[in-house]
């Protein structure tokens, strides 16, 4: 019975350092998921950005061909 305790005091211990570890591994994970969002976000206004001026280039070499 003594055996039996210990034993499932053991499985109790392993379970909390492993509830522990994923916990932290959890909030890393989070962390990294904000700065990829925060990038992706950025990202994307450089690319409207950069679609802005290229749609102006093109509008004024267009309004030159046409002698405008």
């Amino acid at each position: 019975m003594r055996d039996n305790l210990e034993n499932l005091e053991d499985k109790v211990d392993e379970l909390v350092a492993l509830c522990s570890s994923l916990d932290k591994e959890n909030k890393n994970l989070r962390g990294r998921e904000n700065e990829w969002q925060n990038e992706r976000r950025q990202l994307l206004i450089k690319n409207e950005t950069a679609r802005n001026k290229v749609e102006a280039m093109i509008s004024r070499l267009k309004s030159m061909e046409n002698g405008e």
